[in-house]
């Protein structure tokens, strides 16, 4: 009878031997797996970073563009806003 369960533990320890596979295979695959999702990472994060200098970029560019229009905005409020020509007001005609 002892020899019926030390067989039959055997059998059932293949058993579950086999049906968890090679742990070689497996775990090459996981790690290719892991290169690649390392190495889209690794793109991803080199676009981030891009991304973020163009955003920058395109700041810097909106400031500067913002201080243009309010400069502009200045000037055309000042040429409404002047005192007319003044020059001719000492010559008016006072004679009615």
């Amino acid at each position: 009878m002892k020899k019926v369960i030390a067989l039959s533990s055997l059998l059932a320890l293949s058993a579950l031997g086999m049906a968890c596979g090679d742990a070689g295979a497996n775990n090459a695959a996981a790690n290719a797996n892991k290169a690649v999702a390392n190495s889209v990472n690794s793109a991803m994060n080199s676009v981030n970073s891009a991304m973020n200098s163009v955003n920058s970029a395109v700041n810097t560019v909106n400031s500067a563009v913002s201080n243009v229009a309010n400069a502009v905005n200045k000037v055309a409020e000042n040429k409404t806003t002047a005192p007319a020509n003044t020059a001719n007001a000492a010559h008016t005609n006072t004679n009615k």
